[in-house]
């Protein structure tokens, strides 16, 4: 998981904007990577912060979602970051329980900030369209780091993608304990450990009426 927070006067906002900062998803990875140096030398501040797969697994192992571990990260970076208002865009369909749950873990002199939380706003407000190029390239690094460790294309990470769902299926078929950088706690992960599972018995069953 990659949270990235940006700080702009609001002079430079029409600046981002007609240079064609948007919604990192409608971007080619080689736009992203020219904005992203854009918004670097732009910016008065960027801050980025990056949970590792471990780091989810023991979150959620505390029965901590994710809408939490992003509310916790967003709050972090409210905390680290001066600026009169934040735009956030909320991963939550209901907005304000979103906002309410950012605001728990602000501490007492951050918690009368201005606070503007709504769906989508990636697609409509610029500085937010900027602070999620920074953290689609900042993920992008952070896989590539992994496909050269592995020496594997691993796709993209994402639940929809046949090379990642292959890599972790690999992995799972290894009998190896999965390391640091895959999810243990992603749905996916344990779909394809429940069906490796369900193939070895099925194994087990077939041979042992062959005997």
């Amino acid at each position: 998981m990659v949270i990235a927070g940006v700080c702009i006067d609001k002079k430079i906002e029409r600046k981002l904007k007609l240079l064609g900062v948007k919604d990192s998803k409608k971007l080619s990875p080689k736009k992203r990577e020219e904005l992203f140096n854009h918004i670097e030398i732009l910016a008065k501040d960027i801050i980025v912060l990056k949970v590792p797969a471990c780091k989810i697994d023991k979150y959620r192992s505390q029965k901590i979602n994710l809408d939490r571990i992003e509310a916790m990260k967003i709050a972090d970076i409210i905390r680290m970051m001066n600026a009169d208002v934040f735009y956030i865009d909320s991963i939550e369909f209901n907005s304000e329980r979103f906002k309410k749950m950012i605001l728990e873990y602000l501490p007492e002199e951050k918690k009368n900030v201005k606070l503007i939380v709504k769906n989508y706003m990636d697609e409509t407000v610029t500085v937010v369209g900027a602070a999620s190029i920074i953290a689609k390239v900042e993920r992008d690094k952070a896989i590539k780091e992994i496909q050269e460790k592995v020496g594997v294309d691993i796709g993209i990470g994402y639940s929809h993608d046949e090379k990642t769902i292959k890599f972790v299926e690999s992995l799972i078929k290894s009998g190896k304990e999965l390391p640091d950088y895959v999810r243990k706690s992603w749905i996916t992960t344990q779909m394809l450990q429940e069906k490796s599972l369900q193939s070895k018995i099925k194994d087990f069953l077939f041979k042992k009426k062959e005997c």
